[in-house]
């Protein structure tokens, strides 16, 4: 069943990730140990299952895609660690825990954040996957960090703060289609490449994971508003006290969740030509829309 096997990637990459770290008692500790601190306290490993679940697919060796669910989760981790800082969300929880900048110290964070996207794009080098694949796992996993992904989604955020109003519906998907749409997409493709998918497989899995990328954020706005923080791991009704542009902001509560709804019907749309062979990435679908944290 699905759900075995997601709880058994989810061990995989946890046992993966905490291999990959720096040893926290070697110099220099206080950096070794904020990066540990933001990657191994919590966190639901969407991305890493995304890998397993899109390799599994075409049933990819489980050894080879380790190195790409370790190295999208290391630049989620990141991002998040830079997220949180003052200069960002200013943020002092995340993952039910302090921040990093707030455990340790502001500088310690920004440091600790780059040496994460830097240990992800080693883990993907010394991969074991064909060279070939390698130069395209890491191409795509820089194009969907960069300005054309993650970090172009964040600036559109920062510039978008404070005028939500501003922003068109339509605007506001390309914004979180690069900032969490970008990387879910890279996890998915990742995953399917080192299964060897065609062309054509690859377009069907983007359609996927383009919906979920969107049902996520719809989802995450939509706890916002919900929410607790005690549930949630992280502070709850930031979006509103920061003025961002959400969802139920530009569209209210109940489009919000028929969005979702349109959302999910595309994403088991997307999936269907794989018939049961998709039923972990459906699985995972139905987590990023149903989630409560």
């Amino acid at each position: 069943m699905p759900d075995t096997r997601l709880a058994g990637w989810r061990a995989r990459a946890d046992a993966a990730l905490a291999h990959a770290l720096p040893d926290p008692a070697s110099a220099p500790t206080r950096l070794h140990a904020a990066m540990q601190h933001a990657v191994l306290g919590g966190g639901k490993r969407m991305r890493p299952l995304l890998v397993y679940a899109a390799g599994a697919l075409f049933e990819a060796d489980e050894d080879i895609l380790d190195a790409p669910a370790v190295a999208v989760e290391l630049i989620h981790a990141y991002s998040l660690v830079h997220d949180d800082l003052p200069a960002m969300d200013d943020d002092p929880l995340r993952r039910g825990r302090p921040t990093v900048h707030v455990a340790y110290d502001e500088a310690t964070a920004i440091l600790a954040g780059d040496a994460l996207q830097s240990l992800a794009f080693s883990a993907l080098a010394r991969s074991q996957a064909a060279p070939a694949i390698a130069v395209e796992l890491i191409d795509t996993l820089a194009g969907a960090a960069g300005a054309a992904g993650m970090c172009g989604g964040q600036a559109l955020d920062i510039e978008a703060t404070g005028t939500p109003a501003a922003l068109t519906v339509a605007e506001l998907e390309r914004l979180h289609a690069l900032k969490t749409g970008a990387l879910i997409r890279a996890a998915v493709r990742m995953g399917a490449l080192c299964g060897g998918a065609t062309t054509a497989q690859l377009a069907q899995l983007d359609r996927y994971a383009d919906a979920l990328g969107l049902a996520f954020q719809v989802r995450d706005d939509i706890l916002d508003v919900e929410g607790d923080s005690a549930t949630l791991g992280k502070t709850a009704g930031k979006d509103a006290a920061q003025d961002k542009a959400t969802f139920p902001g530009l569209l209210g509560m109940q489009a919000s969740r028929e969005r979702l709804e349109a959302l999910s019907s595309a994403m088991a749309e997307a999936l269907a030509p794989f018939d049961e062979r998709g039923d972990a990435l459906a699985a995972l679908g139905r987590m990023a829309a149903e989630r409560d944290r």
